[in-house]
C-alpha cells in the first residue's frame, strides 16, 4: 500500500497534551457496484485527529494542526492489507481517543466488513455505530456527522459539503472538477496516474479533517471564525505529502494566509 502519515502507524496514537482530549475521524472511499453482493470495494481510508480541551471552553480551530494516516492500495490485490489496515486504525481509534467521528460512518464500516477478512475492531466500530446514542459513560463516544449533528443545522441536506457550508466550513472539492472519484481510481488503477491519486488521496483527507472538525464544534469543543479554509488546514499539516498540494489549482484554493 501507498501510505502518508505523521503518525507512527495505523494504530499509532498522538500524544494528547494534559488537560486535552482526542478527536478522530474516519472515512472510506470505495468503487460501487449495486448490482452484486458486497461489490462495494475499498481503495482508500484516511484518519484525521485533532487535540481539543477536555473540559471548559471550545478551542478557536483556524489554525489547528492536525495528525493523520491515509492509504491507498497500490492494485487491486491489497484489498485485504487495506482492510486490515483499517481495522488497525479503528482499534487505536476505540481504545485512545474521546469522540471518534464519521460521515455516514455505518457505511464505510459496511463496506470494509464487506471486502475481506474481517478485523475485530470493525466489527467492535459497527457495535459501538449502533449503541451510539446510548453510550457508557468513560467509553469512546461515537458521532456520525451525517445523523446527529441536525439540532445544529436549518437546511435539509445532510451531505458533507452542504452540512460543511452551512457552518461555516469552506470545502471547495477542485479534485472533482470535470471527472468523478471513479473516474480518477481507474486513471491509477489502469495508467499508475499518480495526480489521480494524489487528488483522491486529499479529497478523503479533506473529508476526514472537516468530519473530525464538525464533530469537534458538535461537541462544544472547537469553534471557528466564518469560513474557515480546511484545504489551508490541509496545507499546514500535510507538509507537502503529496505533488497535488503544489499544483496551481489546488493553491489557489488557499488565498491569502495574512488575511486569515
Amino acid at each position: 500500500m501507498i501510505i502518508s502519515t505523521n503518525i507512527a502507524g495505523p494504530g499509532a496514537v498522538p500524544a494528547c497534551p494534559p488537560g486535552m482530549m482526542l478527536v478522530a475521524a474516519v472515512d472510506v472511499e470505495w468503487s460501487k457496484d449495486y448490482r452484486i453482493r458486497d461489490g462495494n470495494v475499498p481503495f482508500c481510508y484516511s484518519v484525521a485527529w485533532l487535540a481539543v480541551p477536555r473540559d471548559g471552553g471550545p478551542a478557536v480551530m483556524d489554525e489547528a494542526r492536525f495528525w493523520y494516516w491515509s492509504a491507498y492500495v497500490q492494485d487491486g490485490s491489497e484489498t485485504a492489507d487495506l482492510v486490515a489496515s483499517a481495522g488497525a486504525a479503528l482499534a487505536g481509534l476505540l481504545g485512545h481517543a474521546g469522540l471518534i467521528a464519521g460521515h455516514q460512518l455505518c457505511s464505510d464500516l459496511a463496506v470494509l466488513a464487506g471486502a475481506g477478512p474481517l478485523p475485530p475492531a470493525v466489527t467492535a466500530a459497527r457495535a459501538a455505530w449502533r449503541r451510539r446514542r446510548q453510550q457508557a459513560p468513560g467509553g469512546p463516544r461515537i458521532l456520525d456527522t451525517r445523523y446527529d449533528i441536525g439540532h445544529l443545522l436549518a437546511g435539509s441536506s445532510r451531505r458533507l459539503v452542504d452540512v460543511c457550508a452551512e457552518l461555516g466550513l469552506e470545502v471547495t472539492q477542485p479534485e472533482l472538477r470535470g471527472t468523478s472519484m471513479t473516474a480518477l481510481h481507474r486513471r491509477w488503477l489502469s495508467d499508475g496516474d499518480t495526480r489521480a491519486r494524489e487528488k483522491i488521496s486529499v479529497l478523503n483527507l479533506r473529508h476526514a479533517l472537516s468530519t473530525a472538525l464538525l464533530a469537534a464544534h458538535a461537541a462544544g469543543r472547537g469553534t471557528w471564525m466564518p469560513e474557515l479554509n480546511v484545504s489551508r488546514l490541509l496545507a499546514g499539516s500535510l507538509d507537502g505529502a503529496f505533488g497535488w498540494l503544489d499544483d496551481p489549482v489546488f493553491t489557489a484554493l488557499l488565498g491569502d494566509p495574512g488575511a486569515a
